[in-house]
């Protein structure tokens, strides 16, 4: 059974997310989509639009529908769930909308950890609006925003009637150098076309190998002339006993690439991202170290990671998602075609230097080392 696709909108205070759901809310074309937000009277909706009421539900003309949050997160989605169930409430996407200051992080754990969810739900992309009357304020205002920015996967651009074009281009130009990787779109009175709102998050096990390299978009990250450090130290031999990790193999405890790491100081500069291309098949026991490692060390400030990986032994492609110390479980891609075998990988991190990052990446260019008998 296929999982429901979930957009996550995101953006701070008045950046344009109501005028954004209001004009999802009333395409007809969007589909049956449900709308979670935490208020009702937050969203506005036009009267003429309603077609049935309850005090969790509102069903709207345009097929979709829009729902409260009242309390807990999971139990709203379930709750959906249940009723799509037993007949009562029909979509095939799920919109949710966050709170201005809201960290996109927990809602993207949620979804990835909860028994039932990540069986039904996958992420379809992290959209966030950005007002570009006021959004150069708020980045340098608070950190909070800076990252809504960083860990999104598409970027609507609003109020730019109210600017200058070339202060539209100057933040534009900012928003990319935060988000190299993500797709940014100007809004329309508010309204951004479907096409660029969905469609824009990890594939699923049916997706093609192209649709994977488009959403891990590792070119738009890639560092052209930044030269590689020696590596840390090296690695130590690893057990072959009792084995976890995504590939079924851990690495020997006390381990690690990124020890020490100085924060930076400036909004803008505290996130860093990098890439890496492997033209050779990787192996799994390396992966499983690096990342464990690299979470074990860091994972409160990896935003996201993104990676299509060609492993030793497989014969198919696997899509790795992850948000902080989370990874999703791997994605086994069915359909893939054509020579191309590089595996891709993308690192988008709060106060670690892409020097360490690259560093780290460098691990999976080599091979687990056996002890000697």
């Amino acid at each position: 059974m296929s999982r429901i696709p979930l957009t996550l909108i995101t953006g701070y205070l008045g950046a344009g997310k109501t005028t954004l759901l209001n004009a999802l809310l009333r395409d007809a074309s969007a589909g049956r989509i449900a709308v979670v937000v935490n208020e009702f009277g937050d969203v506005g909706l036009d009267h003429d639009l309603i077609v049935e009421t309850t005090e969790e539900t509102v069903l709207l003309s345009s097929g979709c529908m829009c729902c409260t949050v009242r309390g807990d997160l999971v139990q709203a989605l379930e709750s959906l769930f249940e009723k799509r169930s037993a007949g009562k409430l029909a979509f095939d996407r799920i919109v949710i909308e966050t709170t201005g200051l809201a960290d996109p992080a927990p809602i993207l754990h949620t979804l990835i950890v909860t028994p039932g969810l990540g069986a039904t739900l996958r992420m379809d992309g992290v959209v966030t609006v950005c007002d570009a009357a006021h959004g150069p304020a708020t980045l340098d205002a608070g950190f909070e925003s800076v990252q809504q920015v960083a860990m999104a996967d598409v970027l609507v651009l609003s109020k730019t009637d109210l600017v200058t074009p070339s202060q539209a281009e100057r933040f534009r130009a900012r928003l990319a150098a935060l988000a190299p990787g993500a797709r940014i779109v100007t809004a329309t009175r508010g309204a951004v076309p479907l096409t660029e709102l969905f469609g824009h998050g990890a594939p699923d096990m049916n997706g093609a190998l192209p649709e994977a390299e488009a959403w891990v978009n590792a070119p738009a990250y890639a560092l052209s002339s930044l030269p590689l450090p020696p590596l840390a130290k090296s690695l130590a031999p690893f057990a072959t006993g009792p084995t976890h990790g995504l590939f079924g193999l851990a690495p020997a405890p006390g381990s690690s690439l990124l020890a020490a790491i100085a924060p930076a100081a400036r909004h803008d500069d505290r996130i860093s991202s990098v890439s890496m291309v492997f033209d050779d098949p990787i192996h799994p026991i390396m992966l499983d170290i690096w990342m464990e490692t690299l979470i074990a060390a860091r994972g409160p400030d990896i935003l996201r990671l993104k990676a299509v990986i060609w492993a030793d032994g497989f014969d198919t492609p696997f899509v790795i998602h992850g948000v902080q110390h989370i990874i999703d479980p791997p994605i086994r891609l069915a359909r893939w075609s054509g020579e191309d075998r590089k595996s891709r990988v993308v690192i988008i991190g709060r106060d670690l230097p892409r020097e360490a990052l690259l560093d780290s990446l460098e691990v999976l260019k080599t091979r687990p080392m056996v002890n000697a008998r």
